[in-house]
């Protein structure tokens, strides 16, 4: 493979793999705040946010790091007290003292915040509207959890790329495409394949950095939170390797999804997709005895085959980012017991057919179960591939052609779970209890 592919891969991934403090929905919301009240230059009165539903679906129950709380308005208030902007994924991580401020700001204020859904925006959408007096500041991501696409202060616009917003709507609409985080660069299962195993070892070296702070929170999750589901695992593994891999890669999404502090490297702006794209593979590869290459190799092709799947579905969709981080953990099993290239497409078409239509119903603390679900069903659809068993061609969404597999699955992702959406978001909003 030619330098210069090699370089926009590893770029690709280098942007795709990223730090983030708990969940990145309510971090891309306190971001936006963090921006608007910045840009406001002064303590708002009133704060108005306008998300897609699938921001707003994530952000409804999750834990936000360090304030034993969950929902937005703990992290709107962080925002407003302690927000800084130029953190990025990591503006929720503030000293303890200031958590206790914004908890005090929140009893105080918590009327100045109103917040709706926007029905005809991107899927990953936050509007964000700061008043104090005659004063409005706007801020507005878009696309990517990171992406301010608008900021203004009052008749004062200080950025707008909404005419690119307005493009992209248009190309959605006229082609069905959208603007992929891929850019023009025309990713293949091969491509990856090939990426991942022949690269020069230094080049891939970075992807080790995501091992120190994922594995910090399993070792953290196995304390205990959330569900537990981690621990439970664990203390019922009685050596069984995958079950020991599960019970460790689970255990970190339980320590995120329940508020804690720790930061860990997402994958496709999803920390639990960074979390299933990081440690299955490393433990299973320690603990088989793999070398150091072959752990970094698996690493990549894990995080890669991800990102590329994940790029078909979407940034935020109704199916379970654990889909394609699975697929992505199955690929790295097969490599660590050195399968070929055609095995790894097995064990993608496999698994592909077996977990296609785990939804997702918001970022919550059993979000670990599905990760378990999706992380034994990786370890299944691996051992049918290395001994030469794959679904057949006629089955569901596989096709011959492993591309072509793929490509179904982010139709499935994309464009036939859009209503599914909007029911998963209709039963959340009208609980009984």
């Amino acid at each position: 493979m030619e330098e210069q592919l090699r370089k926009r891969i590893r770029q690709l991934i280098q942007n795709e793999v990223v730090l983030a403090t708990g969940c990145t929905e309510p971090g891309a919301v306190a971001l936006c705040v963090a921006k608007a009240r910045e840009t406001l230059g002064r303590e708002p009165e009133h704060i108005q946010l306008l998300l897609s539903k699938n921001v707003y679906k994530n952000a409804m129950g999750v834990g936000i790091p360090g304030t034993g709380m969950i929902g937005l308005p703990i992290a709107v208030a962080i925002a407003v007290v302690a927000g800084d902007s130029k953190r990025q994924l990591e503006v929720l991580t503030v000293a303890p003292e200031k958590v206790e401020e914004a908890k005090q700001w929140l009893a105080n204020n918590a009327s100045r915040i109103e917040i709706g859904v926007k029905d005809e925006c991107d899927k990953l959408f936050v509007e964000c509207v700061c008043t104090a007096g005659e004063d409005k500041a706007v801020a507005v991501i878009s696309h990517r959890h990171t992406n301010f696409v608008f900021v203004s202060l009052n008749d004062n616009v200080l950025l707008s790329n909404l005419a690119v917003e307005v493009l992209q709507k248009e190309l959605k609409e006229t082609t069905g495409e959208e603007e992929s985080p891929l850019g023009d660069l025309k990713l293949t299962a091969r491509m990856v394949y090939d990426y991942s195993t022949t690269a020069p070892l230094e080049e891939l070296e970075f992807i080790y950095d995501t091992v120190k702070y994922n594995e910090a929170a399993a070792q953290e999750g196995l304390k205990g939170y959330g569900l537990r589901t981690g621990k439970i695992l664990m203390a019922n593994a009685q050596g069984d390797l995958v079950h020991t891999v599960v019970a460790r890669t689970v255990a970190a999404s339980d320590a995120r999804m329940d508020g804690c502090t720790l930061s860990v490297y997402s994958n496709s702006g999803s920390g639990n997709q960074g979390i299933c794209c990081t440690l299955p593979v490393y433990n299973y590869g320690k603990e088989k005895g793999c070398s150091h290459e072959q752990i970094v190799r698996a690493l990549i092709l894990n995080h890669l085959m991800s990102i590329y799947i994940k790029s078909g579905i979407g940034r935020l969709s109704a199916l379970c980012g654990i889909v394609n981080a699975s697929i992505g953990v199955t690929c790295g099993i097969v490599y660590l017991h050195g399968g070929c290239f055609e095995q790894m497409c097995y064990a993608i078409k496999n698994l592909i057919n077996t977990i296609a239509g785990m939804v997702c119903d918001g970022a919550k603390p059993s979000c670990a179960l599905k990760m378990s679900t999706g992380l034994y069903s990786a370890f299944v659809s691996a051992e049918l591939a290395y001994n030469n068993c794959v679904v057949d061609a006629t089955d569901g969404l596989s096709e011959s052609d492993v591309d072509c597999s793929i490509r179904n699955l982010g139709r499935l992702g994309h464009d036939g779970m859009d209503e599914v959406d909007d029911t998963i978001l209709d039963i959340m909003t009208h609980k009984r209890n």
